[in-house]
């Protein structure tokens, strides 16, 4: 079986600035890659670099063995790439249910049945309950799962995920961290940017690590989080 993601040599460039600086990973099926490191470590530009969000200067994208490359986002999102961003903007005067419905009509252009699945996939991130309240008054850990369920509706086979646990409170983080590890274990591919070395450590099947966009290390996160060169750039020596 193919690697579900397969990205080679990816370099971006913002006028003189090197972001990424070839960087390859690769992703299989129903696995989690953990991509971590400092912030300005070029995490968010690879990951819309693969999703299509960003030119790259140079690389390569494969995706179930299908070169996307030079793919819009659009595109690659029909072929089942689904993702979150770091910065969550509903349409706060749309209720939740309605907000899912824009991603749910790239799959089913009938209303009945974009709307069925808009629900379902509330109700896989147990936000089913608010389908009619406005988004605008959702609070920050179900607008993560509005976010979550916003990717779902295109019915992805691989997910990425862009910080979708930043800031939570503990209750909260444990619930996203059981609520990913679920839709890994229905058969998703995960690739997720995080700061919180808790959710990495616990979900991770490989992690890699970047700083000053090149990467420095990967392994699994026991291996990472031992690495000398990853703990003086990243974790801290205290």
């Amino acid at each position: 079986m193919p690697d579900a993601l397969k990205a080679e040599g990816i370099t971006v460039r913002f006028g003189g600035v090197v972001a990424v600086d070839n960087v390859s990973l690769s992703l299989q099926p129903k696995g989690i890659l953990g991509l971590i490191g400092p912030n300005g470590a070029g995490k968010t530009t690879l990951f819309n670099a693969v999703t299509g969000f960003v030119p790259m200067d140079s690389g390569k994208v494969r995706f179930f063995d299908r070169d996307v490359s030079s793919e819009p986002p659009y595109k690659r999102a029909q072929a089942g790439m689904g993702r979150t961003f770091q910065t969550e903007r509903p349409f706060e005067e749309l209720t939740v249910l309605e907000n899912v419905l824009v991603s749910a009509f790239l799959k089913e252009p009938r209303r009945k049945d974009a709307e069925k699945l808009a629900m379902e996939m509330l109700k896989r991130v147990e936000l089913d309950d608010r389908y009619d309240q406005p988004a605008g008054d959702l609070n920050l850990a179900r607008r993560r799962r509005l976010e979550l369920a916003k990717a779902l509706a295109i019915q992805p086979r691989v997910l990425f995920l862009d910080e979708v646990m930043a800031g939570l409170n503990p209750p909260a983080l444990r619930e996203m961290i059981g609520l990913v590890r679920r839709l890994s274990q229905e058969g998703l591919a995960i690739l997720m940017v995080e700061h919180i070395m808790e959710a990495i450590i616990e979900l991770s099947d490989h992690v890699i690590v970047l700083a000053s966009g090149q990467k420095i290390a990967e392994g699994t996160p026991q291996e990472v989080t031992s690495n000398t060169q990853v703990i003086e750039a990243y974790l801290g020596t205290e």
